[in-house]
């Protein structure tokens, strides 16, 4: 896949341009208060299921406070956009972005779900990008004025909050939606509850057959970015574990006070 036009500069500096936030969002954002930036739809047929994804930038906060909110802004715009070119591919099409998420809506659960985990491998969790994670939830909505609410794009958004950086999430009923997915493991993740849905659902993580589902690229501990170890600005032994970092600014600042970003 095409690498995000601003690969190049990030070599000098952080970023992305997140869009500007629309003034209206779904009850999901509004409800959740989330930074969604990049809403996905696949679209199907009014009066049918829908499978409503939601992917945003894990750690982000992080991010925007280790490189500076106008590189943070640069990244989240080029994820957006790279994964507005992925949604036709996959018979998606892109609600809108909300700060550093997307949202969208397909209308072949099976499709979303592939959609998912490329945003997730193929998009985030390279060398130099931050990890991405993604939720989704099948099951019928209201479209206006070409957002759409309900209780299924509420529960997509709230999925999506239980996955970490390189995560692909689904609930029990978009797994029954998607049918059998040639090329992918769902591995039961169990009940979870979720706030302000009723009763727990049962989650599915999605990963590439025979990957690990923790498979992936280590974490600079300061501004969440995944850095390749052979190409990494540096590495330092922490507690009997090795951290890896994208500048020598990040390992600089994980030096003096270590404790500060680990994370359980």
């Amino acid at each position: 896949m095409p690498w995000p036009r601003s690969a190049a500069r990030r070599q000098r500096t952080a970023h992305y341009q997140p869009a500007a936030a629309p003034t209206t969002g779904s009850s999901a954002s509004r409800q959740a208060g989330e930074r969604w930036v990049v809403a996905v739809s696949l679209a199907m047929a009014p009066g049918t299921s829908h499978t409503f994804l939601f992917a945003d930038l894990a750690g982000f906060t992080a991010l925007a406070s280790a490189m500076g909110d106008a590189s943070a802004a640069d990244i989240a715009e080029d994820f957006a956009q790279t994964v507005l070119g992925l949604a036709g591919e996959h018979g998606a099409e892109q609600i809108k972005t909300i700060g550093d998420a997307v949202m969208a809506r397909a209308s072949d659960a099976g499709e979303a779900v592939r959609f998912g985990l490329r945003i997730a491998h193929d998009v985030g969790g390279q060398h130099f990008f931050p990890a991405v994670r993604v939720g989704m939830h099948t099951g019928v909505a209201i479209e206006r004025a070409g957002d759409w609410f309900g209780a299924t794009v509420n529960i997509a958004a709230r999925v999506a909050g239980e996955a970490r950086g390189g995560d692909v999430l689904l609930t029990e009923t978009t797994r029954r939606a998607a049918g059998t997915l040639e090329g992918i493991d769902l591995h039961e993740l169990g009940r979870r509850e979720l706030r302000n849905v009723p009763e727990p659902l049962v989650l599915f993580a999605a990963v590439p057959q025979g990957r690990p589902s923790d498979a992936g690229l280590p974490i600079d501990p300061v501004c969440r970015m995944a850095v390749n170890p052979v190409r990494c600005a540096g590495t330092l032994s922490f507690r009997g574990r090795e951290y890896h970092f994208c500048s020598l600014d990040c390992a600089a600042a994980f030096g003096a006070t270590p404790e500060r970003f680990l994370r359980d």
